[in-house]
């Protein structure tokens, strides 16, 4: 399945203005990178795939339609997927995408 592009000019329109926010084709989607770290990607399996500080999962996954994303059959911890539902209005996606920008920042700039 290949990502949503509707999706992606979503999180372009949430990220403009965002200083040293680039994009890059990554994990089957189109990965939205903040200095040089991946914040949030508009996922080709639906949804986002977002990270997140890991010591928050347990946290953010208690909200509805967010869970950790599996890779290579091993739940990831400050991997999360987030599915449409919870992002299918403006605020719910600005909130998520800040989830994933928070995180980006908070690593060395590469």
């Amino acid at each position: 399945m290949a990502y949503s592009t509707e999706l992606a000019e979503r999180i372009r329109g949430v990220l403009a203005g965002t200083a040293d926010f680039t994009e890059k084709k990554m994990f089957g989607g189109l990965a939205f990178l903040v200095g040089g770290n991946m914040a949030v990607s508009a996922s080709g399996e639906g949804g986002l795939l977002l990270r997140a500080d890991p010591a928050a999962s347990k946290e953010l996954c208690a909200n509805p339609g967010v869970e950790r994303a599996v890779m290579r059959g091993k739940a990831m911890d400050g991997w999360l997927r987030v599915d449409d539902d919870a992002i299918a209005d403006d605020a719910g996606l600005r909130r998520w995408v800040q989830v994933g920008v928070d995180y980006a920042r908070s690593l060395p700039a590469k």
